[in-house]
């Protein structure tokens, strides 16, 4: 299967600019009080169900927050780059190469998902694919935490990012209703839904779904 263009360029990036993204982006324990709160509401209910995948975990600050919580996590990026950097921070987590669109993960076999602020460079028709493996790979009561920017519709385009280096991928602001409606239609049921408006220098609404597959 040829590997879709936005993967390539999502790579690429990523692989750029990742010990910057390292040096920029905040620590879980650094968020505000509903993002930290709502994690640790998702590592309270994925905790007892089995393995947990992160995807797109980046460096994998989040991966290591969730595994202080309890949580038995792993991480997955598509950027080769970004899985060194968090296999050299966390040398006791597994972290593993890996894409949204085609996880080399058994059917079933997880207890929960976290997908936090990684599909919004997805492209909206891509989306179905994605949280059909969301679908796939939770076992039944299994749990999905999404997080990540929402908006109108916005498509971003992006030239230089974190540090700024160069980049090729695009955002993708969905409004909080279709994400919720997409994630439906996968076969997920979603049982909560934050909207955060701008602050605190935040540029963007942050939008955050629980929703689990059903028994």
């Amino acid at each position: 299967m040829t590997e879709p263009s936005y993967l390539t360029a999502v790579r690429e990036s990523y692989d750029t600019v990742a010990a910057d993204y390292v040096r920029l982006v905040k620590e879980p324990a650094e968020l505000d009080p509903v993002s930290r709160a709502m994690l640790a509401a998702f590592a309270e209910l994925a905790r007892p169900l089995g393995p947990v995948a992160d995807l797109g975990c980046g460096p994998g600050k989040v991966t290591a927050h969730l595994a202080g919580l309890g949580v038995p996590v792993f991480g997955v990026d598509v950027s080769p780059r970004m899985i060194e950097l968090a296999r050299a921070a966390y040398p006791e987590l597994r972290f593993t190469v890996g894409s949204m669109t085609a996880l080399e993960i058994g059917s079933g076999e997880l207890g929960g998902i976290l997908a936090y602020y990684t599909t919004h460079h997805t492209p909206p028709q891509w989306l179905p694919t994605v949280f059909a493996e969301f679908h796939r790979t939770l076992a039944p009561g299994g749990r999905l935490m999404l997080a990540g920017h929402v908006g109108n519709g916005e498509h971003l385009r992006p030239t230089r990012a974190y540090g700024d280096h160069p980049v090729s991928y695009e955002s993708h602001l969905l409004p909080p209703d279709r994400l919720g409606e997409l994630l439906q239609q996968a076969g997920l049921v979603v049982t909560t839904r934050v909207v955060q408006e701008p602050e605190g220098g935040a540029k963007r609404r942050a939008g955050t779904f629980l929703a689990y597959k059903p028994r």
